[in-house]
């Protein structure tokens, strides 16, 4: 068995006719918290989802814990969580059964017995117990984006990853998060997170990968940020020479079982 729950090679992405990224060599370790840094329109979210088989490769190859990316990887061991929740007709209805679909995926369609025991837990790490039956278009922005957590944290994955999950979020509720995930980390989960800046999870980051124009640009330890960058409301949206394209995938909705 490999060392590594990631292995990326010579990587590459085009969408709408644009090369998103270019030539990305990645192997992430069992058991590592790697963040994934850059400007907005870097690729970072590109990347995510190339690994994951959300969005074709181009070229080059991927492996997840062992097997290739495909219908045999071992989806049911891996979570993950989109940038934000989004509207489709297709969406459960409330926000625990959201959660319960988490433990669906292409080789179990049915739910196990011990379901909702284990989605109401995952909703209570994310302090969302008194929401479990409220529709999910009624919750917050903030509330959707931490039933999208508890979604992936409920199958106790042993690969978590992670799309600017606390965006939105208040303070408190990024640190009740953070909680979490350092609790699935002390089990032994690898986890990859895109973020703007480490932020609470800065404890957590050994190691950072840093994009620019779809290139890996870094890869060691995490960059200190510039002093503007711990600006409140510094816009993280940087000038490039010449157009910079930005990812145009498909939008994951909530009923893809990864």
């Amino acid at each position: 068995m490999s060392d590594d729950v990631i292995q990326a090679e010579g990587l590459g992405v085009q969408l709408g006719g644009q090369q998103i990224l270019t030539g990305i060599d990645l192997s992430v370790g069992r058991g590592e918290v790697l963040a994934l840094l850059g400007a907005n329109g870097s690729g970072k979210s590109t990347l995510v989802r190339a690994l994951l088989g959300i969005v074709p490769i181009a070229s080059g190859s991927v492996r997840l814990l062992d097997s290739p990316l495909g219908r045999s990887a071992p989806w049911e061991r891996i979570g993950y969580v989109p940038q934000r929740l989004p509207g489709s007709a297709g969406v459960p209805a409330s926000a625990l059964e959201v959660v319960t679909a988490g433990l669906l995926n292409g080789h179990r369609l049915r739910p196990p017995r011990d379901a909702r025991v284990r989605a109401l837990t995952a909703l209570e790490e994310v302090g969302l117990t008194d929401k479990a039956c409220s529709p999910v278009h009624e919750l917050s922005g903030g509330q959707q984006q931490r039933v999208l957590i508890a979604r992936a944290l409920v199958r106790r994955p042993e690969l978590l990853v992670l799309d600017e999950p606390t965006s939105g979020i208040d303070i408190p509720t990024q640190q009740t998060f953070v909680d979490a995930v350092l609790r699935l980390h002390d089990g032994g989960a690898t986890v990859v997170v895109i973020l703007h800046e480490l932020g609470p999870f800065a404890p957590l980051i050994e190691r950072a990968v840093v994009l620019r124009h779809g290139r890996i640009a870094h890869d060691g330890a995490p960059p200190h940020a510039r002093d503007e960058h711990a600006t409140l409301g510094h816009d993280h949206t940087h000038a490039h020479p010449g157009p910079t394209p930005r990812p145009t995938g498909p939008t994951l909705s909530v009923e893809v079982n990864l």
